[in-house]
């Protein structure tokens, strides 16, 4: 078995309390994530893992650093940045019990491990900022700053009968309180 993903482990099989750590560099061999940000193809992947011999397998635990790149959700402006996620999975030895992860021929292979954990830390709505304005309704252009005043949004041409007793209510109060000063 080979692949960047694979660690050997026959040195700690069925050794409980034996420990060894790896830190390694793997480079994506396709794109991680199918959102508006993912892993591209190609990018640097940076492990540190720990495994750990158990009485019921190999306790593989660790961190993943990496970059994710796509596009504002808000503005739609390119945006690259780092996630750092932990992870920790028991992979028993092989025997009568079915397990999601298994040793196989004194070796774990982390890919669907580090995968899975590392696309589920991606934001479901990645911002370039957290105060982003996001795209201008009727120009489409981006907006940069606050013009401080809340405009109104456009009405509902169903509603427009709404809008028009509340104009009454509003010039009727305002007419009151000029007759109350007069």
């Amino acid at each position: 078995m080979n692949g960047p993903f694979i660690l050997p482990v026959r040195d700690i099989v069925r050794r409980p309390g034996e420990m060894r750590e790896h830190t390694f560099t793997v480079t994506l061999p396709e794109q991680w994530g199918e959102g508006i940000v993912s892993f591209e193809k190609g990018s640097n992947l940076d492990l540190d893992v720990r495994l750990e011999s158990v009485h019921e397998g190999i306790l593989v635990s660790g961190a993943a650093d990496a970059e994710y790149v796509g596009v504002c959700g808000r503005c739609l402006i390119d945006i690259a940045r780092p996630v750092e996620v932990e992870f920790q999975e028991l992979f028993a030895y092989p025997g009568e019990e079915e397990t999601d992860f298994e040793v196989q021929d004194d070796h774990v292979d982390l890919e669907t491990l580090v995968r899975d954990a590392t696309v589920l830390a991606l934001p479901f709505q990645p911002v370039c900022q957290p105060d982003c304005l996001g795209l201008d309704p009727e120009t489409g252009e981006r907006l940069t700053a606050s013009t401080g005043t809340e405009q109104a949004a456009p009405i509902d041409p169903r509603w427009s009968a709404l809008q028009q007793i509340t104009d009454q209510d509003g010039t009727a109060q305002s007419r009151a309180a000029e007759k109350e000063e007069s």
